[in-house]
C-alpha cells in the first residue's frame, strides 16, 4: 500500500501538476486565498459529518485554499432546504447530474448510499471535477477497479479523488501509524481489530437501506469491516492478501419503513415487512504481505456497545492499542525494556507535535469524532494545492473492496481461505 503520509508532512511535499496549473484557479474564497468550491451529494448523517469539516477547517489550519459551501444536493428539496440553512450551503440542488455540470463547483462530495458512488464519482471526474467519495468506495469490486482507473486517468488531468475512511484522521491513529513506520514495533507479528455497535439489536427496528443488499453492497461487513480493514492496513503500513470468513444474519425480516431515513433510523409508522439482505456480523482472520497475521470483527448486534472500534498491533519490540471509545488516548508497550519495570503505558494524544494537534487546543484538551472530517478537509486541501495524490486515494479504496469481496467468497466457501487478488506492491 506504500508508505501512508503523515500528516505534518502534508504542505513539505509537492509532487505532480498543481491545481493551478491544471485549470482550476478559482475566486477567492474570502480569507485572502484561492477558493475551493464544494458541492454535496447527500444531507443526512454523513451530510452532517461532512459539512462540519468543511465548514471548520479553514477557521483552525492555515489552508492554501479556502473551501466554499457552494451547494447541496438532495432529492427533497424541503430537507435539503433546511440543512443548508442548518449547516452552512450557500444553494441547493435535488439533482446531482445538475450539481456536477455548475461551473461554480470545483469539488464533489459524495455522502450518498453505496449503489450510486460509482455513477456519480465517475461522472463527477469526466466533468472535470475532483471527488470525496464515503466509504465503502463501491458496493463491488467492477465498480471500484473502474473508479479507481478514472481517478487514475483524472489525475493526469490534474484532478485528485480521495475515499473518507475518517478513523485514519484520528491524532491518535495518526500518531501509531508514526510510531510503526518510525519501527518502535519492530515487525509486526499479530494484529486484532473490532467494531462493534448494537443498534440493530432490536428485531422491530426498520429496513432501512443499509439492510438491503442492492443499496448498502453488504451489512456490517462494509459498514464497519471496512473502515477497519482500511484502519488497519493503515497502520500496519501493507495489505491484507488473504483471508478466512465467517458472516451471520440474526434477524432475516424487519419493518418496512413509512418515513424518510434520519440518521442509523428512519421516520414514520412501519408499513408490512420486507427481508434483511445483508450480513449482521462478519468474523474473519486475515493475512499480511510481510506473514503478520490478523483477526477481524465486525457486527451491529453487541449488546451495549455504540460505536466500539479496537486495534492493538504486536509486533516483535512492543505493540500499540487504541480504542475509539478513549480516542485521545493511545496504549504502548515497550518490550525492549526491562521487565521488572516495563507494561502498556498511556500517552495522552494532546500534544502540539501530535498529528493535528499544533492548531487545536492545549495539552490535555481532547477532540472528538467531528474532528476527524475536519482533518479529513484539511489533508484533501492541501494535496488539491499541491496536485499531490491524496490518501486514501480510490486505489487504496479498491484494495479495501477486495479484501471485503474475499471475505463474502469465503463465507459462501465454508471460511475457506481465500485471497484477496492484490498484488503485495500496492
Amino acid at each position: 500500500m506504500g508508505q501512508p503520509q503523515q500528516p505534518d508532512q502534508a504542505e513539505a511535499e509537492e509532487s505532480g501538476t498543481p491545481a493551478s496549473e491544471a485549470g482550476v484557479n478559482p475566486p477567492d474564497g474570502g480569507r485572502g486565498r484561492p477558493a475551493l468550491r464544494v458541492g454535496m451529494v447527500g444531507y443526512a448523517f454523513m451530510g452532517a459529518a461532512h459539512s462540519q469539516g468543511w465548514r471548520t477547517a479553514g477557521r483552525v489550519f492555515d489552508l492554501p485554499l479556502d473551501p466554499v459551501q457552494a451547494a447541496v444536493c438532495g432529492r427533497d428539496g424541503d430537507a435539503v432546504r433546511a440543512m443548508a440553512d442548518r449547516h452552512g450551503w450557500a444553494t441547493t440542488e435535488t439533482d446531482w447530474r445538475a450539481l456536477i455540470a455548475r461551473d461554480d463547483i470545483d469539488l464533489i462530495d459524495i455522502c450518498t448510499p453505496g449503489d450510486s458512488h460509482a455513477e456519480i464519482a465517475l461522472a463527477a471526474l469526466a466533468a472535470g471535477k475532483h471527488v470525496l467519495c464515503e466509504k465503502p468506495l463501491a458496493n463491488t469490486v467492477a465498480e471500484a477497479e473502474e473508479m479507481a482507473e478514472a481517478a487514475e486517468e483524472a489525475y493526469g488531468r490534474g484532478q485528485l479523488a480521495m475515499v473518507g475512511f475518517n478513523y485514519r484522521r484520528v491524532p491518535a491513529t495518526a500518531l501509531a501509524r508514526r510510531m510503526v513506520a518510525e519501527g518502535r514495533l519492530g515487525a509486526l507479528r499479530h494484529l486484532r481489530v473490532t467494531y462493534l455497535q448494537d443498534w440493530l439489536v432490536d428485531p422491530e427496528f426498520p429496513l432501512t437501506w443499509r439492510l438491503r443488499k442492492e443499496s448498502a453492497g453488504s451489512g456490517a461487513l462494509g459498514d464497519l469491516g471496512a473502515h477497519i480493514v482500511d484502519l488497519a492496513q493503515y497502520m500496519a503500513g501493507e495489505p491484507v492478501i488473504g483471508v478466512s470468513a465467517l458472516m451471520e444474519t440474526f434477524v432475516r425480516e424487519r419493518p418496512l419503513p413509512a418515513g424518510a431515513s434520519a440518521g442509523l433510523a428512519s421516520t414514520g409508522a412501519a408499513a408490512g415487512r420486507g427481508a434483511v439482505t445483508v450480513d449482521d456480523t462478519a468474523l474473519f482472520t486475515g493475512r499480511f504481505a510481510s506473514g503478520a497475521v490478523a483477526s477481524f470483527e465486525a457486527t451491529r448486534f453487541a449488546t451495549g456497545r455504540k460505536n466500539a472500534l479496537r486495534i492493538e498491533l504486536n509486533g516483535e519490540r512492543g505493540s500499540l492499542a487504541f480504542d475509539l471509545e478513549r480516542l485521545n488516548e493511545l496504549a504502548y508497550h515497550d518490550h525492549t525494556e526491562p521487565a521488572a519495570h516495563a507494561g502498556f503505558r498511556r500517552i495522552l494524544v494532546t500534544e502540539p507535535d501530535h498529528p493535528y494537534l499544533d492548531a487545536w487546543w492545549p495539552p490535555g484538551h481532547g477532540l472528538g469524532y467531528e474532528h476527524t472530517f475536519v482533518h479529513q478537509v484539511r489533508d484533501l486541501v492541501h494535496a488539491v494545492a499541491a496536485g499531490r495524490r491524496p490518501e486514501p486515494s480510490f486505489t487504496d479504496g479498491l484494495q479495501v473492496q477486495r479484501v471485503l469481496a474475499a471475505v463474502e467468497e469465503s463465507a459462501e466457501k465454508n471460511s475457506v481461505y481465500t485471497p484477496t487478488h492484490t498484488p503485495t506492491s500496492v
